[in-house]
């Protein structure tokens, strides 16, 4: 084999001779680094390739057994990861610098009771790491660390060990020494993804590796490396609010749907139950610009508050800012608003936001954003105790929702009195104690919320 150095995007994988300002590929600047590769010299043959041990069977023949997941004491996480993690699996965490990725996982080893479990971490020393357990809580009964970069080394502690679980803190922080590529590379990333595969499969212990993201918020690293683990778990949420939210881009063995909402603490992260009692204050009454929307991120259903504010521009040019919800989704509804409603907002300010620090794509809540819109130009509260779902045309139409049962339980189950959905939606409850008010239009919906208060 021969070393070749070659430049390498860090966004795509392309290759180029020499340093380039930016990828004629991928059209990203400033994305190519140095890396070392090795090729095969010429006249030499290439390494057989031994496939005695590979046969091919027939599928109705190979023997089904039920996996049995490990429990990983927390709520939250075996629900993302489809009820638990799968033996012999490879999890990739990733997420945000500072957003908890590190603390979930050291959180939840220390949970395991007297489950052997490893933490290897290339990035803190063994003072550090036991600096971060003594805040948080747990009993690390039998919990292994080791502080090394070297994957090498790494997989030796695991051969002696034997635990049950490994977590590997981060993919970018350790290398493979029998490769020339620096540190963090996108060879050194794929190789050692690769290898972490490798020895998961063949010892049955489930890896949980972290990784970093890059400016745009994807997967540093190759594209590969998402392709080569089973599962790709995506950590979100704003530092300067407390909630977080845990989703599944990639799952092998269980849904993708699921999300887990945890709330960051000084002793770590508490998971979050019912985020609808946490999402909802309850001292809104008599002011104006608040509703209430039912939402559902994955499969599941919680009630957000959604504020507004609507106030005379002092400018020229009237703003339109939005925290937690898509601006050009909110243009678009203060369009229809406009157009199909009549309410006219061309000379004022606009200003939306989910309470909570949330980030909500369900397009549900749009009738409660342009209820919230309108609550707040006119300066009149919205009832207490009536929750609104519903996507909003073009038209001016509401249009039908998925999930609308579980959005009428969860108002229900909440103590709401009322609730106001798209008509023609299917629903089958069988003692409903709150009132279903269906309408076709927004301008309806806006009689019922205004005119019957």
């Amino acid at each position: 084999m021969k070393a070749q150095t070659v430049y390498i995007c860090q966004n795509c994988g392309a290759k180029a001779p020499k340093l380039l300002g930016r990828c004629p590929q991928c059209g990203e600047w400033g994305t190519y680094i140095e890396d070392v590769v090795e090729t095969p010299q010429k006249g030499k043959a290439l390494r057989s390739t031994n496939l005695s041990s590979a046969s091919a069977q027939l599928i109705s023949q190979i023997p089904t057994t039920a996996e049995q997941r490990i429990d990983m004491h927390n709520a939250e996480l075996n629900r993302v990861l489809g009820g638990g993690l799968v033996p012999g699996s490879l999890v990739l965490i990733g997420g945000e610098p500072g957003i908890g990725k590190s603390t979930l996982a050291l959180q939840v080893l220390m949970q395991m009771g007297e489950t052997k479990t490893l933490y290897a971490s290339g990035e803190e020393s063994q003072k550090q790491l036991r600096l971060r357990a003594d805040r948080l809580a747990g009993k690390p009964d039998n919990l292994y660390i080791l502080s090394e970069t070297s994957l090498e080394k790494i997989l030796d502690t695991v051969k002696t060990l034997q635990p049950e679980i490994v977590v590997i803190d981060s993919i970018q922080t350790i290398a493979l020494e029998s490769l020339e590529s620096t540190t963090g590379s996108i060879t050194q990333v794929r190789e050692c993804a690769a290898e972490i595969m490798r020895v998961a499969k063949q010892t049955n212990i489930p890896f949980i590796i972290v990784g970093h993201i890059n400016k745009e918020g994807s997967l540093a690293g190759p594209k590969v490396l998402e392709h080569i683990v089973d599962t790709v778990l995506q950590f979100e949420g704003d530092q300067h609010y407390m909630y977080r939210i845990l989703r599944a881009q990639k799952n092998r063995f269980g849904s993708t749907s699921e999300l887990g909402i945890f709330e960051m603490r000084q002793d770590g992260l508490r998971e979050v139950s019912n985020p609808s009692e946490l999402l909802l204050s309850h001292n809104h009454q008599d002011l104006s610009g608040i509703a209430i929307a039912s939402a559902i991120e994955g499969v599941r259903p919680f009630l957000i508050e959604v504020q507004a504010l609507v106030s005379t521009a002092a400018y020229g040019t009237p703003q339109r800012s939005s925290n937690g919800f898509d601006s050009r989704r909110l243009n678009m509804l203060l369009a229809v608003l406009e157009k199909r409603v009549g309410f006219r907002l061309p000379q004022k300010d606009v200003f939306l936001n989910i309470a909570g620090g949330l980030r909500v794509n369900d397009p549900a809540i749009d009738l409660a954003v342009l209820a919230a819109v309108l609550s707040s130009n006119m300066d009149i509260a919205i009832e207490d105790g009536i929750c609104l779902t519903g996507e909003v045309g073009l038209a001016g139409e509401l249009r039908p929702v998925n999930r609308i049962e579980q959005r009428i339980l969860e108002a229900q189950k909440l103590g709401f009195k009322k609730i106001i959905i798209p008509e023609g939606q299917k629903y089958q409850l069988s003692q409903p104690q709150i009132q279903i008010i269906p309408v076709r239009k927004v301008s309806e919906a806006f009689r019922e919320l205004i005119i019957k208060k």
